[in-house]
């Protein structure tokens, strides 16, 4: 009995231990999820918060108090507003560009077999891997050799070409497991091809269409690197935030930070809420009736 009660007491110990290993273990990895959200999330609280400071100087980097003025009048620093214009114009453009030739280049990349796919495969990811600085040093080199004058349209050429890369990783993924069962069935209807791409794949590869856009506007927007190489005299949001940082920081820097991160969270929302409602109409289709 003494020999049967002494080995059950150190097989319910070693139960206890694994069980508060599990319980260290789920909470240790609780607190390391809230540890990089707050690494995360931190600098951009900051920026939110000094968007309301009211500094005494040229600087914004030291709490002075509350005030709206700044949000009040968001481009009451000279140069502020264009420069502002010019990065919106510039991301637009490029998001359209690169979405567009993006999706094309990955439809061709899944579904084509052709000649030079597998180099075409290889140069995708040159510009995922390659430094910013030797991309802005090339393409810089590049427009020099070709005579090309710097500026707006050197900018966009620069934007479309590391944003395509982009655009087709994301597109192609959604394309590897797309049912081409449902554009037979179209074409089997008497569509064209024309119509079965407008009306059945595009929309079905929408979501990430538009998650490809959103991520090229989010980096053409923010991208100082390149930029700064192939600029000329144009000057984008990122260039003027970095001439201004020399001389001054106004709290209205941190007022468009601020609107762009808020604007780039709402879009994120709404693709995310789309998502998920095209989810949820694919799980109540109903089965298809098995053919007698």
């Amino acid at each position: 009995m003494e020999a049967a009660t002494a080995t059950v007491r150190p097989a319910a110990g070693r139960g206890l231990a694994i069980r508060i290993g599990r319980r260290l273990l789920h909470h240790s990895l609780n607190v390391y999820a809230a540890l990089a959200l707050v690494y995360l999330l931190l600098p951009i609280a900051i920026i939110l918060l000094f968007s309301f400071n009211d500094p005494r100087g040229r600087f914004n980097f030291v709490w002075h108090g509350f005030t709206l003025d700044a949000w009040k009048h968001p481009f009451a620093v000279e140069g502020l507003g264009d420069a502002m214009r010019t990065s919106l114009e510039i991301a637009a453009l490029s998001t359209i560009g690169a979405t567009i030739l993006g999706t094309l280049m990955a439809l061709a990349l899944v579904r084509y077999q052709f000649r030079g796919r597998a180099p075409t495969n290889f140069f995708i990811f040159l510009p995922l891997a390659s430094p910013e600085i030797v991309l802005g040093a090339s393409l810089l080199s590049m427009f020099l050799n070709l005579g090309v004058a710097l500026g707006f349209g050197t900018i966009l050429i620069a934007h479309i070409m590391f944003n395509v890369s982009f655009v087709v990783v994301t597109v192609r993924s959604r394309l590897i497991g797309f049912d081409r069962s449902v554009e037979e069935a179209a074409q089997d209807l008497g569509a064209n091809s024309v119509q079965t791409f407008l009306r059945v794949t595009l929309p079905l590869i929408f979501p990430a269409v538009l998650a490809a856009g959103l991520l090229a506007f989010a980096l053409s927007i923010d991208d100082f690197v390149i930029t700064n190489f192939n600029n000329g005299s144009t000057i984008t949001f990122p260039l003027f935030i970095w001439g201004a940082a020399r001389v001054a920081v106004p709290p209205q820097i941190n007022v468009i930070a601020a609107m762009i991160f808020l604007v780039t969270v709402f879009a994120m929302i709404l693709t995310v809420w789309q998502q998920r409602r095209a989810e949820k109409l694919a799980s109540v289709r109903p089965e298809p009736e098995p053919v007698a």
